[in-house]
């Protein structure tokens, strides 16, 4: 039976996912083509992906980068649309030629598209973690109204999401106990300083902190993996997209990132969902869902790891994770004003402007300046980011 053709926006497609996303759709023409592509300003990667892929549009940040990108398209001879700012975003996102919405875009200026991809009915890939953590119930109440389809990438979420029953992915048939779902086991790699003299890490610099061992990811992220704020904001993740009370998502670090997470049942089993560290597999597992594609992905070598290990992470050495439990737990604004304090924290510490240690201290004291209101809608949500972002400034 022939499959009918996919059209994808990638949102953010010169960044790590958006790279793979381009790799599993080029290993699959019969399904799946590109209808647009999307980034702030790397103008020439921009251009050659256009003329590897041919959109029918690419978006571009500012009306400057638009100028240079259409010259170099027009050489080429291509004839694709060339488009700038937030508003043309949300338009590829939300377009009537657009099936497919892969959201990569990282941080807070991924929401609105996302947003807008949910509202207008998409398949929605979701590799924003900022779109839950920011705006959870705007996103959940617009793909429940919309009928938008939420497949999520990261490798943690995308692992649960295959190890839970098929009818949980009903939003309205999501409550644990009914499907005999005991809790949540999110794993992490514990990143670059997980046996680290603690009393060192004062002394971390750039360079220690975005060397990842196992994953290459980009500068902020990878700082986040240091110090666990990533997994934190996977946990809010986990609690919005699966229905979860945070009581029932428990963080495991596992060295080898070869189990990418599991979950636990009330009869004593426990599933989880192993693979090689490549993130091609979850987003060609979000692509196919019901079906099942080439990723491009070698199976793992189970007698060549030979050892898998397991332990609890120590919320001394990452406090990070702790306060997005929190953040978690007072609900509302928490997590998005967490989330913008880490974000200016982060960028100061790789500007150099502050210690790694002093990333965990700034966000709690924008948190513990500002108390959490409700999320009532986007401005809301972007109202409390900016606040949070100008206090933490501020500190610095």
């Amino acid at each position: 039976m022939q499959q009918k053709m996919q059209y994808i926006t990638i949102l953010g497609s010169t960044g790590s996912i958006g790279v793979s996303t381009l790799d599993v759709i080029a290993r699959h023409p019969d399904r799946y083509r590109v209808y647009a592509l999307t980034a702030q300003n790397r103008v020439e990667e921009l251009a050659a992906q256009c003329v590897q892929f041919q959109p029918s549009i690419a978006v571009v940040g500012n009306a400057e980068s638009a100028q240079k990108l259409q010259l170099i398209l027009r050489q080429q001879g291509l004839k694709t649309q060339v488009e700038h700012g937030a508003a043309a975003l949300c338009a590829v996102a939300s377009a009537a030629e657009c099936d497919c919405v892969m959201a990569a875009i990282v941080g807070a200026a991924g929401l609105a598209p996302t947003l807008a991809a949910a509202r207008a009915g998409k398949k929605v890939l979701l590799a924003n973690k900022e779109a839950l953590v920011m705006s959870g119930p705007l996103l959940m109440d617009a793909v429940a109204s919309s009928g938008a389809t939420l497949m999520p990438i990261d490798s943690e979420h995308n692992a649960i999401f295959q190890c839970i029953p098929a009818a949980y992915h009903d939003q309205h048939q999501r409550t644990p106990s009914q499907h005999g779902i005991e809790k949540i086991l999110l794993t992490a790699s514990g990143g670059p300083f997980l046996h680290r003299d603690i009393n060192t890490l004062d002394k971390v610099t750039c360079a220690e902190a975005i060397a990842h061992p196992k994953w290459v990811m980009g500068r902020k992220i990878s700082v986040d993996s240091a110090t666990m704020m990533n997994k934190g904001l996977e946990v809010i993740e986990a609690h919005w997209l699966f229905g979860v009370p945070a009581s029932q998502i428990e963080v495991v670090i596992h060295p080898q990132s070869v189990v990418h997470s599991m979950v636990s049942y009330v009869d004593g089993s426990v599933l989880a969902q192993l693979g090689n560290p490549d993130m091609r597999t979850p987003i060609a597992h979000a692509m196919a869902y019901p079906e099942r594609i080439a990723s491009g992905v070698a199976s793992i070598d189970l007698v060549k790891i030979a050892q898998l290990t397991f332990e609890a992470p120590d919320l001394v050495r990452f406090p990070c994770l702790k306060l997005a439990y929190d953040a978690l737990q007072a609900g509302g604004s928490a997590p998005a004003i967490m989330n913008a304090a880490n974000e200016i924290a982060v960028q100061a510490f790789l500007d150099g402007r502050i210690g790694f240690r002093v990333i965990d201290q700034l966000i709690a004291r924008v948190m513990a300046a500002l108390p959490s209101g409700p999320v009532t809608d986007i401005e809301s949500v972007f109202e409390q980011d900016q606040r949070a972002r100008d206090v933490a400034n501020s500190f610095i």
